[in-house]
C-alpha cells in the first residue's frame, strides 16, 4: 500500500484489513475520529506510537503534552501543518513497514 491507496481507503466505511495500529490510528485520525485514533495508539509508546500520539496531541491542542511525546519519540514539534504533518508520519511508516 502506498500513501494515494491509503488516502483513497479514506472513502471507505472501514479501513483496510492488513493496517497495523499505528495505521490504523492515523486512519481514524483521518476520517475525522480523534477519540478512536487516540484510543488505539495510547499505549504503544515506542518511537512510531509516540511520534503519532505526539502529532494527536498537538492537534488536539495540548502543545505541553504533545512536547512529551515528541521527545519520547526522539523528534521536535514540528512547524509545519497539522495536515502534512499527518501525510509525512503516514508516508513513513507506509514505507515502514511496506504493506
Amino acid at each position: 500500500m502506498n500513501l494515494e491507496s491509503f488516502m483513497t481507503s479514506l472513502s471507505s466505511p472501514n479501513p483496510p484489513a492488513e493496517l497495523n495500529d499505528y495505521l490504523l490510528s492515523l486512519w481514524y485520525d483521518g476520517k475525522g475520529d480523534w477519540s478512536k485514533a487516540h484510543k488505539i495508539i495510547q499505549d504503544i509508546e515506542d518511537e512510531n506510537g509516540s511520534w503519532i500520539h505526539a502529532y494527536l496531541h498537538r492537534k488536539e491542542g495540548d502543545v505541553g503534552n504533545a512536547d512529551y511525546w515528541y521527545r519520547k519519540a526522539g523528534r521536535s514539534r514540528p512547524g509545519s501543518s497539522l495536515k502534512e504533518e499527518w501525510t509525512n508520519i503516514t508516508a513513513a511508516l507506509l514505507k515502514n513497514f511496506s504493506l
